[in-house]
Order: C-alpha cells, then sequence, then structure tokens
C-alpha cells in the first residue's frame, strides 16, 4: 500500500504563509540586483546557499536516506519546470514592476484548473469554468493588446514571460502532491536547488563570459546573459539573504503541500499580491496602473472562488498558484 496524504491543515497554512512571505523578499531582491549581475550567477548563488541550509533539514528530518527516491524522472521533470518557471518569472522581473509581474503569474491555479481536464480526467462545472475565463480576461487586460508599443512598460513578449512562468508552475504542481506522499518537505526541497544549481552551471559554461549580451537592449535579456562578475562587498549580503530565502521557501511549500489540501492552504498563497505592490511601493517607488489592479481583482475572485469550489469538493490532488518557486 502506498503513502497516504497527511491533513493537519492549520500547520500546513502556516507553512504555506512562511513561505509566501520568503518568497515577495526574495523577488524584490532579485529585481534590486537585476540591474547588476546575471540572472543566472544569482539563481547558482542562492541556490548554492540554500541547499546547504536545506541539508541541515535534511539531517533533522531522517539523514541522507531520506533522500532516495524510487521516482527519479518525476523528481527530474519536476525540477525543470520548477527552473524554467522562475527564470522565466526572474527575467521578466527586471523588465516589469513588480506588482505586474506577481499578478501575472497569479494565473497559474487558472492552468491548473483546465489541465487538470485533459491530464487528470477530470470534470471541471460551469462555475469553475466561467470563474476561469474571468481570471483570464484579467490576464488579457493586463496584457494591454491595445496600447502602442511604444507606451508599454516592456515588451509584449516579455510581459508573456509571467503568463508561461505560470503555466510551467500549473504542470510542476500537478505532480508535487504524489511525490509529497513519499518524500519529505526538505528532500523536495534538496530537488529543487539542486536542478537550479545544475542549470545555472550550463548556463555559465555557455554564456558566463557574456558573448551573447552584446548589442543586446532588452532588459530581460540582458539579466540572463551578461557576464558573471564578482559580488561588491555590500550585494553578499542581498545574495545570502536570497539563499536563506530559497531554503525557507522550498521547504515551506513542499512542506504546506505535504501536510494539507491544496484547496485548503493554496488560496493563502495569494497575500503575496498585497505583499507584491508593497515591496513595489516601498523600494521601486511603483503604483500599478489601473489596468493592472483590474487585472488583479479579476484573478484574485477568480482564483479564490476556483479554490473555494475546489475545498468544497474535497479534492486531494495539489492545486497551487506560487511562485515558484523554491
Amino acid at each position: 500500500m502506498g503513502a497516504q496524504p497527511h491533513n493537519r491543515p492549520t500547520l500546513g497554512i502556516l507553512f504555506v504563509l512562511g513561505g509566501v512571505l520568503a518568497i515577495s523578499v526574495n523577488d524584490m531582491l532579485i529585481k534590486e540586483l537585476s540591474g547588476a549581475y546575471p540572472l543566472h550567477q544569482i539563481v547558482f548563488l542562492r541556490s548554492a546557499i540554500g541547499l546547504a541550509f536545506t541539508l541541515l533539514l535534511v539531517q533533522m528530518e531522517g539523514g541522507w536516506r531520506i533522500l532516495k527516491t524510487r521516482q527519479p524522472i518525476l523528481h527530474t521533470l519536476r525540477g525543470l519546470l520548477i527552473v524554467t518557471a522562475n527564470m522565466s518569472y526572474f527575467a521578466a522581473l527586471a523588465a516589469l514592476p513588480l506588482a505586474d509581474a506577481t499578478a501575472l503569474f497569479f494565473a497559474a491555479p487558472l492552468f491548473i484548473t483546465v489541465l487538470s481536464i485533459p491530464i487528470l480526467g477530470e470534470r471541471v462545472g460551469a462555475m469553475r469554468m466561467t470563474a476561469v475565463i474571468v481570471g483570464f480576461l484579467g490576464v488579457v487586460i493586463m496584457q494591454r493588446h491595445w496600447a502602442d508599443d511604444a507606451n508599454l512598460q516592456a515588451s509584449r513578449l516579455v510581459l508573456l514571460l509571467p503568463v508561461f512562468a505560470a503555466l510551467m508552475y500549473a504542470f510542476n504542481q500537478l505532480m508535487t502532491r504524489k511525490l509529497g506522499f513519499e518524500s519529505k518537505a526538505s528532500a523536495l526541497a534538496f530537488y529543487s536547488h539542486g536542478a537550479f544549481i545544475v542549470v545555472s552551471v550550463i548556463f555559465y559554461l555557455v554564456a558566463g563570459d557574456g558573448r551573447f549580451a552584446q548589442g543586446v537592449d532588452n532588459p530581460s535579456l540582458q539579466f540572463l546573459l551578461r557576464a558573471w562578475v564578482w559580488p561588491g562587498a555590500a550585494d553578499w549580503w542581498g545574495l545570502i539573504g536570497m539563499g536563506v530565502n530559497a531554503a525557507i521557501i522550498g521547504y515551506c511549500l513542499s512542506q504546506a503541500y505535504r501536510l494539507a489540501d491544496a484547496a485548503t492552504v493554496a488560496p493563502f498563497e495569494y497575500i503575496g499580491l498585497p505583499l507584491a505592490v508593497f515591496w513595489g511601493w516601498a523600494i521601486f517607488a511603483e503604483l500599478p496602473v489601473w489596468e493592472v489592479w483590474a487585472g488583479i481583482a479579476l484573478i484574485l475572485s477568480s482564483g479564490l472562488f476556483v479554490f473555494w469550489r475546489e475545498r468544497g469538493k474535497s479534492r486531494i490532488l495539489a492545486r497551487a498558484p506560487v511562485k515558484r518557486r523554491s
């Protein structure tokens, strides 16, 4: 008989709140450093530091034996999906206001609901599907298709990056709950950090000298392709903070969706939206334009309605919006 899912909703909610707070700080720090360092260098340093802290948690949860798995392919696929989602989202942060990128990323639960039909064979009723359509309407409004390119804060491709990240994250979350039945939270976080390190090293070997960034004006591509540089003394604190946050995020979110049904804990991830608005205002002097406020309202209301319906139906498989992010 396979391992059974846990059911400790209060603890799951506390873990997801801690994870989302760490995510909001992480995003703020990455945006702050995006003008000076390449994305793959930031990802490597934060994941290496996060991995060191995660190994301490591995020892606390049972030692090296908990890293053994009978599902290496699923863990590899999950790691690649997390890396793709995060790096797409982080690249968007270099060019978009924090609140805009965060709100667009919260299309993830809408994608999860739609993908559950072909992948899981689930039936989605008219009320939930209507809520999903309303949420995607918010995404369309935030894309501002009627605006001239000169009046947009970033290129149309950059505006699509958080949406693509949300789609990749949705695929990832469809398998996290299943893996969580047999894997400890620290083990799941360990595999995620390992995937980030491997991909960032490959980026360094291919583009670490910055040769592909020459003549590139797009800030997202610059962030992705610029050369590695030795961090300044003041920036080490931000990089170490991101590493600690990476460990907190990976552990808290994995633990939250191991301990409780996603329909119970996932709505609490939406605290990330007001936190993104706060950091954007406090650190970068950014406030959303009316299209973003409208999109936030539609995505927030539709996402919460979808999870409310899911909770009523007592779903077991994970369906979570965020960040993403570990």
